[in-house]
């Protein structure tokens, strides 16, 4: 199968070390606006570089990972879709509802998969969390908690042309660094009915928040809240709490912290730190969380399925986002709309 990396940053290299190590994948190709950064990336994997997109696209290939600005996403996946191809893109699907439809509806046209890559989803302390939610181990749902108080320097954001720019970035550290969390939110407590959000930029020098928090309401009447920030010192480990009826779970990077059940931990076990250095750095290491998605989406492509996180689950994190930003603008709630991809 052979696979076509869009982008030439430090997303595509992670992506591209995921897909060399998985057996019967070669990179065939890479383009980037960065001519140096993708060239240099195509080598490091006997790949052919190229800065046109259209002859990027008419390369022969299998599906595409799209790791180049969160604004182009859409754009990108549509004419690859277009074109026959499968497309896996890097969080989030893009930076609107409207963008994230109409790659949906793209994708569906083409009969082409589309996933997301939401790698959290794939964690095995996460699958363990969503398990025990599953099988209503935790009870009612009560509330759930995100904190992502990260810290990024002054030239992560200096040294880019897109990161903390609306047009590209779609936003700050809510739909870059938090959607992850965010999309974990929904996904193990289900629909959320209202959003009530507030964001300031403290720090930064960018167009956007380097600071957020919010308040969701489920329609489950369960409560929930997320804090997140790149202008946080020194940088802290990302915590999720998770509380029902009958105990609470915590996350912690990607561990498990605590388990709190009224009937006992079972056979759920804490387990020991992690090496996740995202809390102050933009490195991604270890590359075999993003290995775990691609296996994943070749296995939907290769037995017709779905993957772990599609098109549309991947748009619930963008309505969400986007619903917190038009609530800080407003200062008061906003209510989800419901409506469904297209």
């Amino acid at each position: 199968m052979r696979v076509g990396i869009i982008g030439g940053g430090n997303i595509s290299d992670t992506h591209a070390r995921a897909a060399a190590a998985i057996p019967g994948l070669q990179i065939a190709a890479v383009h980037g606006a960065n001519r140096e950064r993708s060239a240099r990336l195509a080598a490091a994997h006997d790949a052919t570089p190229y800065d046109d997109f259209d002859r990027f696209l008419e390369h022969p290939l299998d599906l595409v990972i799209i790791g180049s600005p969160s604004g182009r996403h859409a754009e990108q996946g549509i004419a690859a879709a277009r074109r026959g191809l499968h497309v896996l893109v890097e969080k989030p699907l893009d930076i609107t509802t409207e963008r994230a439809d109409a790659l949906i509806a793209a994708a569906d046209a083409a009969r082409v998969k589309l996933g997301v890559t939401f790698q959290d989803r794939l964690h095995p302390a996460v699958v363990e969390i969503k398990a025990m939610v599953a099988a209503g181990e935790l009870g009612l749902p009560v509330m759930i908690s995100g904190r992502v108080k990260w810290h990024r320097p002054r030239e992560y954001y200096a040294d880019s042309r897109w990161r903390g720019t609306w047009a590209l970035d779609g936003g700050g550290a809510l739909i870059n660094q938090a959607i992850h969390t965010v999309d974990l939110i929904q996904w193990l407590f289900g629909r959320v009915r209202r959003v009530y959000g507030t964001t300031a930029t403290r720090v930064h020098d960018i167009e956007v928040e380097d600071t957020a928090a919010a308040v969701f309401n489920f329609t489950s009447g369960a409560i929930g809240t997320i804090e997140a920030g790149t202008s946080i010192f020194p940088g802290y480990a990302r915590r999720l709490e998770i509380t029902g009826s009958e105990g609470t779970v915590i996350l912690e990077h990607d561990r498990l912290d605590r388990v709190d059940l009224r009937s006992g931990a079972g056979t759920h076990r804490v387990t020991a730190g992690d090496q996740n250095a995202s809390a102050s750095s933009a490195v991604v290491a270890d590359a075999s969380a993003h290995q775990r998605v691609l296996e994943d989406f070749i296995r939907a492509i290769d037995t017709d399925g779905r993957p772990m996180c599609d098109g549309r689950e991947g748009r619930k994190s963008v309505e969400l986002v986007q619903a917190i930003y038009a609530s800080a603008r407003a200062a008061a709630p906003v209510d989800i709309a419901g409506s469904a991809a297209v």
